[in-house]
């Protein structure tokens, strides 16, 4: 069997090993999810999928300029990827000098998508925004305040 006849056999199982790689992203299982991103790959290359799965491995891992020169990649090639675009908002907002950028990128995704996960995914990404993002105080790394636990030293 050549090369090309066992991928055309896997071709149309090409859904399955996004899903599944979307799916060992969320058990935390990398080795699994970029073997599955990269096969699905070699099956449809000009298909942005695998490459949004692995910049949301990136994302997750919190390698913020991988993963928005990832979804930057895929949104060279197709402006209207609004889960891309999307989630390229996400990694600005987690760059402290991109936060009002990446805040546009989420809100004009959302009013171009017809989309209603992407508009939740907007919507979520705003509320973050405005609760956690803009408070002056915030911050990732800050120890977080003891509670008086009623004890006297």
């Amino acid at each position: 069997m050549s090369e090309e006849s066992l991928l055309d056999y896997f071709r149309e199982d090409f859904a399955l090993f996004i899903e599944a790689g979307f799916v060992a992203v969320k058990q935390l299982d990398e080795i699994a999810a970029r073997r599955l991103f990269k096969s699905a790959e070699l099956l449809h290359p000009d298909n942005p999928a695998s490459q949004l799965g692995l910049g949301y491995i990136a994302l997750h891992k919190l390698q913020v300029n991988e993963a928005a020169k990832i979804f930057e990649g895929i949104l060279n090639k197709d402006k209207e990827h609004y889960l891309a675009q999307a989630l390229l908002g996400i990694c600005y907002m987690m760059t402290k000098d991109k936060i009002k950028k990446g805040e546009k990128l989420v809100l004009d995704a959302k009013s171009k998508s017809d989309n209603p996960t992407i508009k939740n995914l907007a919507d979520v990404c705003m509320e973050w925004a405005s609760n956690d993002l803009k408070k002056r105080d915030f911050s990732p790394l800050a120890a977080p305040a003891k509670a008086d636990d009623g004890q006297e030293d």
